[in-house]
């Protein structure tokens, strides 16, 4: 049994980050259910990715180029000139 549950500790540090987030709290301790997991949490990853990236794209040609703020405020220059004043 505890080959089973090293078996384990060692495939999960070889997850990726965010999959090993996504599995590493659950502390599964059967190899196939691990693996079997993994994938799921691999492929609902892929999924999540493309589908964030569809929409940004989507929400890109429907904006235009423009940035998603005002042109109105201080310049770079006037900005970082206001921080030197109360020095002595």
């Amino acid at each position: 049994m505890e080959a089973e549950e090293d078996k384990c500790v060692k495939f999960e540090n070889g997850l990726r980050p965010d999959i090993k987030q996504l599995i590493g709290f659950s502390e599964i301790r059967d190899f196939p259910t691990l693996v079997n997991k993994s994938r799921i949490s691999d492929k609902d990853s892929k999924a999540k990715a493309n589908y964030y990236k569809a929409a940004n794209e989507k929400r890109g040609r429907d904006m235009g180029r423009g940035k998603p703020y005002g042109r109105g405020g201080k310049k770079p220059e006037e900005s970082g000139s206001s921080g030197g004043r109360g020095g002595g």
